[in-house]
């Protein structure tokens, strides 16, 4: 396997676990916490869930890290060479940025609720009145934050997309025109 190829699989398997894992907490895992109605069982399946998760995400976030320094080396003229590739690469550095630290943000806010799995929670990010105040903040803004993440790591995909647009040939071709006659 070619290395442009390794590192495309690497991006692109590395960012569609971490969009995908990331949503399906969010959608799933959280809300199924509370299925067994006991509001001290909730935060323990909850726990148990984005505990396991932690280190596949980990794994996700490397690997598409790894082929994303890859994506640029393998296209470093084509950045210099064709401005509409250089400005996709700044925003999507910029919006990578941006869901490494929601991400590292999110997984301070978990370690905070994980380790107190005996307190009881609606949810895995809803506290009940009873939840003590340290987790229920954190769940308050794990609420808000288990969204966030998806919807940049799924913006992520779309530049991707774009980004495989921009190698057609005839996109190549305008770009190099346009190099050409601006000359």
């Amino acid at each position: 396997m070619a290395p442009s190829t390794v590192s495309r699989v690497l991006h692109d398997v590395g960012l569609a676990a971490w969009f995908g894992g990331t949503l399906a907490n969010a959608v799933a895992l959280n809300a199924a916490a509370a299925a067994p109605g006991d509001p001290r069982e909730a935060g323990k399946v909850a726990n148990v869930g984005w505990d396991r998760w932690t280190p596949v995400n980990a794994a996700a976030i490397g690997a598409h890290l790894v082929g994303s320094v890859g994506q640029v080396i393998g296209n470093r003229d084509r950045i210099t060479d064709q401005p509409s590739v250089a400005t996709m690469s700044v925003t999507k550095t910029v919006l990578t940025v941006a869901a490494l630290g929601v991400t590292a943000y999110s997984r301070k806010l978990g370690k905070v609720v994980s380790q107190r799995t005996d307190v009881p929670v609606a949810a895995g990010t809803s506290p009940t009145a009873a939840t003590p105040p340290d987790v229920a903040d954190a769940q308050r803004q794990l609420h808000a934050l288990q969204w966030v993440i998806p919807s940049l790591t799924g913006a992520l995909v779309g530049i991707s997309s774009f980004a495989g647009e921009q190698q057609r040939p005839s996109n190549r071709a305008t770009a190099l025109a346009d190099r050409v006659f601006r000359a």
